[in-house]
């Protein structure tokens, strides 16, 4: 594991904020220390599907009725335009559009809420930083397997998850060592936080989990979802999207490794 991170300059925080009306994304009370300790902006970017967040102003309210402009600065990334970065080893996209506002951030703390996802299967690192980075047009891209910047899907599934690590390769390879991978294993719904009327959650909370490498912190998670008496139901969200594939994929292009060790922090 690199120790390297250390966050300077400008903050960024990665977060989901959440589609109205659901209730499982990151509370603000929960993550207010962390980011206040690092004087950091809560960075994201508005979506390709429709709901509540696919323009700046809608995104921008939802994240005030969700409690997070209370604790810190929304910055909407793509809220002017996107920028390109290149996409080291991909043969699915030619490169990444991310929101342009991201070219202002020094260091990178990337706070995902694990959970399932209807399409990706789960929800953790890499998606943060490659569908949560992308900006609207860059979601299309990466739904469509780089063949189309609007609209939504059009790909195969396992070209999709591939696409979702190629983005994310970007983003890691960006911003290097000034980048760092939280994820936060509570409210456990087989829905993402983009669903605005998610499941419950039915099976216990685990904890908080941190990397500086994206693809061994996601496997740990899926792992320990595995390991849990009660993960029947995210178990089998996660394999019948073949989630695991875009980790896989991931190690294979150099975004990460598949092999972890569990560092216990009392």
């Amino acid at each position: 594991m690199n120790y390297k991170f250390k966050p300077q300059g400008n903050v960024a925080v990665k977060i989901s904020t959440g589609e109205a009306g659901g209730n499982n994304y990151l509370s603000p009370d929960l993550i207010k220390n962390l980011v206040q300790s690092v004087n950091g902006t809560i960075v994201e970017c508005n979506t390709a599907y429709g709901g509540s967040r696919s323009s700046t102003a809608m995104h921008r309210q939802v994240a005030e009725d969700h409690g997070f402009t209370r604790i810190a600065n929304v910055d909407i990334l793509d809220e002017e335009d996107s920028i390109n970065l290149d996409v080291p080893n991909g043969k699915h996209l030619d490169y990444d559009m991310v929101g342009s506002h991201y070219q202002n951030y020094d260091s990178v703390i990337v706070l995902s809420h694990f959970k399932g996802h209807a399409m990706a299967g789960f929800g953790g690192a890499v998606k943060n930083i490659s569908i949560g980075f992308a900006s609207s047009s860059g979601k299309s891209y990466i739904h469509s397997a780089g063949t189309r910047t609007s609209g939504f899907g059009g790909a195969s599934q396992d070209d999709f998850l591939e696409s979702m690590a190629e983005a994310a390769s970007a983003v890691a390879t960006d911003k290097g060592d000034n980048i760092i991978y939280i994820n936060v294993m509570n409210k456990l719904s087989v829905d993402c936080d983009c669903d605005s009327n998610p499941a419950e959650p039915d099976m216990h909370d685990i904890g908080i989990l941190a990397s500086t490498d994206p693809v061994a912190l996601d496997k740990a998670c899926v792992d320990l979802v595995y390991d849990a008496p009660d993960g029947e139901s995210l178990i089998q969200r996660m394999e019948s999207r073949n989630g695991i594939h875009t980790l896989d994929y991931g190690a294979e292009i150099g975004l990460g490794n598949l092999n972890y060790n569990f560092v216990n922090i009392d």
